[in-house]
């Protein structure tokens, strides 16, 4: 046994994967095996099979990853391994001795053959690379490294960080799909801020997403806390923070910093209460909030301000303009990391209108119906996640300064979304009467705005109650066509 499953049980971790490796026909004894233990065969590639082995009760299955020897010997198998931590073995008959006994190999006396110190290392929880050429013959094992201290609390070596700064230019030379997978991994664990802080302390940021780099000291107007760049990172923390509170039970009260007026804490349960409701009627769910592509979009929402900052003439720091600059730029780059079509959309309409829910709750504005409806038109239920990002945005705005009366406000703009939305979804988007091509029919139109224009003042109409029907709708279609018409 070699590998992470050993430094798992090594740790007190459950292990139901486990890596082996033989000096024999892997695939042969992959075979047999499967067929001793009632167990599925699978061909991974040349190097390596897989028996999946199914137990009556079992909370998971036991994945057995058997593959030939890397080099002549184990020892050089293992000190081709990337952190020492990672190159231990220890002969399967010895470990199944030992967990016969107990579970846990925490405090056991293995016989491990240990050549690069990883059992010392992994006591005194650190990570160190096993020699000076391991991110060199792997770039990816950057991002792994930094995956695999957080995951496990481990302190990187300081030799480790210095490889790190001095490799970091490689990352690139990684297939797409394989950043795209360790950098999901990394910020689907909790406390991302900490995670996104290390990738930039290291140099990964810059190489992952260049974009952000002038972001870095960029200031920013009050009330703003932080420049660019730690505003859009602390962003990501206050979304997890944010997100954890509402997802938690009723009787867990709000922190008190929150919690500015007392319709504020009526405004926060009710928000609580109603992604609840939300998540029963699968339109919204927790873990979309929680998930890698939500941090990622919310690390990208400001994208756009590098390219938009501009001075006045009184000295004045001004964005104009920058949810529309920076909505491409967030979709490029989100395909450059390999996110999916949905990921890269969703960074998209983040950036596009995290500041719309925002803008609703300015002093003495009113939150009219046919506003709401243009919102939720706009983004669908998308509309929910965005909503809760720009109360995110508004708390790393400003950061540790007091939560004010806009804070309040804001609140209440984001419940009476949310409601509308999951309790009153019809009302504000009912039902189509008349579909694209039967206005192109019956007006002679052509596909272009024009039609789509149509479509929002029939939307429009119906939402006010003022047609109720296909025939109502076509006949007010009619008439705008002819007021729009010059004579």
């Amino acid at each position: 046994m070699v590998g992470g499953s050993l430094r798992n049980l090594l740790l007190g971790d459950s292990c139901a994967d486990w890596d082996l490796v033989t000096d024999g026909d892997a695939h042969k004894l992959a075979r047999r095996l499967a067929d001793k233990l009632g167990g599925f065969y699978a061909y991974l590639h040349e190097k390596a099979s897989r028996v999946v082995v199914r137990f009556s009760g079992a909370a998971e299955d036991l994945v057995l990853d058997i593959a030939p020897l890397h080099g002549e010997t184990l020892e050089e198998d293992l000190r081709s391994r990337d952190f020492t931590l990672n190159a231990m073995a220890v002969p399967l008959a010895s470990l199944l001795e030992h967990l016969a006994r107990s579970d846990s190999l925490k405090h056991t006396n293995l016989p491990l053959i240990d050549p690069s110190g990883g059992r010392a290392d992994l006591e005194r929880r650190l990570l160190r690379v096993v020699d000076t050429e391991v991110f060199h013959r792997d770039p990816l094992r950057m991002l792994r490294a930094l995956r695999l201290a957080r995951r496990y609390t481990l302190t990187l070596a300081p030799e480790t960080e210095d490889l790190i700064r001095r490799d970091a230019s490689l990352l690139p030379r990684v297939a797409v799909e394989r950043i795209h997978e360790e950098l999901y991994k990394i910020l689907a664990l909790p406390g991302a801020l900490d995670a996104l802080h290390r990738l930039d302390r290291y140099g990964l940021l810059a190489v992952l997403i260049p974009e952000l780099s002038p972001a870095r000291g960029m200031p920013q107007p009050p009330p703003h806390s932080w420049d660019v760049l730690e505003h859009s990172m602390q962003c990501v923390r206050y979304l997890e923070e944010l997100v954890d509170i509402l997802a938690a039970e009723p009787s867990v009260s709000f922190a008190s910093d929150l919690l500015v007026t007392p319709a504020a804490g009526e405004d926060l349960a009710a928000i609580r209460k109603l992604l609840h409701e939300g998540e029963q009627q699968q339109i919204f769910r927790f873990a979309d909030a929680r998930s890698p592509r939500m941090k990622l979009a919310t690390l990208l929402h400001d994208i756009g301000k590098p390219l938009t900052s501009t001075v006045d003439e009184q000295g004045a720091i001004h964005f104009y303009a920058h949810p529309q600059a920076g909505a491409p730029v967030a979709g490029e780059i989100m395909s450059r990391l390999g996110a999916s079509t949905q990921d890269r959309r969703l960074a998209q309409l983040v950036a596009a209108h995290h500041m719309r829910p925002g803008q609703l709750g300015q002093a003495g504005a009113v939150v009219t119906p046919r506003a709401i409806r243009r919102y939720f038109v706009d983004l669908g239920p998308t509309g929910i996640l965005v909503a809760l990002f720009s109360l995110a945005d508004h708390l790393a705005t400003l950061g540790p300064q007091p939560r004010t009366l806009a804070w309040a406000r804001h609140l209440s703009v984001v419940r009476l979304l949310l409601a509308s939305y999951i309790r009153e979804r019809e009302k504000i988007l009912p039902p189509r009467l008349v579909r694209p091509e039967e206005l192109m029919s019956r007006l002679k139109l052509q596909p272009g705005p024009l039609l789509g224009q149509l479509l929002e003042v029939i939307a429009e109409a119906q939402a006010d109650g003022v047609v109720h029907s296909r025939e109502e709708a076509l006949l007010l279609a009619s008439e705008y066509l002819q007021r729009q018409t010059p004579e």
